[in-house]
């Protein structure tokens, strides 16, 4: 039976014995990763230093190794990083937020009336008001008879220009002649002609009197004149 002292060196003597068939550096390695690999699990820092102080490190170790150090290095650098200031305006306190104002207000401008010719896209002919005499008369016959009164000539000669273009177009301003071309009240020919009394010729009888009025001044003197050429020879 072994004495009790003896018993206790034998167990010192088992626990300080090296492990049998491991080298004394790979011993000390497999302890150092073992170490590492548990305080990494709290501290970067603390691992890597484990790491580092190994003696005889193979390459997966060295590896290792680095990848701690910049983990640890990196750690640092975010703990230096000042915290970022928030981008959105801070309302101070006992302020009030300030009204938007309006878009800058326009000074009005007096509205400008349209002339007659701006409102009719041009020139337009003559503006008729019948006259007390020409009551009996109506539409366009009613403005003929007003507008040859204005010419200087009397009634008498309104009725002979009535029956002129009462042939001629049925005092229709919009009456074609589709054989010669001729247009309007007084038939004219070509039907443009009538522009130069106004943009409006093609459907102002108005305009369409006027320059017939001319035309018969200028070349028979009188309606009762040309009524009495388009009786004899069938047009004026």
């Amino acid at each position: 039976m072994l004495h009790p002292n003896k018993l206790t060196q034998a167990k010192h003597a088992a626990h300080e014995a090296p492990t049998p068939g491991l080298p004394h550096s790979l011993r000390n390695r497999v302890f150092a990763s073992i170490a590492a690999t548990v305080i990494a699990l709290t501290s970067a820092t603390t691992a890597g230093a484990a790491i580092i102080e190994t003696d005889d490190r193979s390459e997966s170790e060295r590896l290792a190794s680095d990848i701690v150090a910049e983990a640890t290095e990196a750690d640092h650098e975010w703990q230096e990083v000042a915290a970022m200031e928030t981008i959105l305006p801070v309302k101070v306190q006992g302020t009030t937020d300030v009204e938007k104002t309006g878009a800058a207000e326009m000074p009005e401008e007096e509205p400008v009336e349209p002339t007659e010719e701006e409102s009719s896209g041009g020139s337009s002919g003559p503006s008729v008001d019948i006259a007390a005499d020409c009551s009996e008369y109506s539409g366009n016959k009613a403005i003929g008879c007003t507008m040859t009164l204005d010419a200087g000539w009397g009634l008498d000669e309104f009725s002979c220009l009535e029956s002129l273009w009462e042939r001629e177009s049925g005092w229709n301003e919009q009456a074609y002649n589709e054989g010669s071309g001729a247009y309007g009240i007084p038939q004219s020919l070509p039907g443009d002609k009538m522009s130069s009394h106004g943009d409006d010729w093609e459907t102002n009888p108005a305009t369409q009197i006027a320059w017939g009025l001319d035309y018969i001044d200028g070349r028979y003197g009188s309606p009762c004149g040309a009524w009495s050429h388009s009786e004899s020879n069938g047009w004026y």
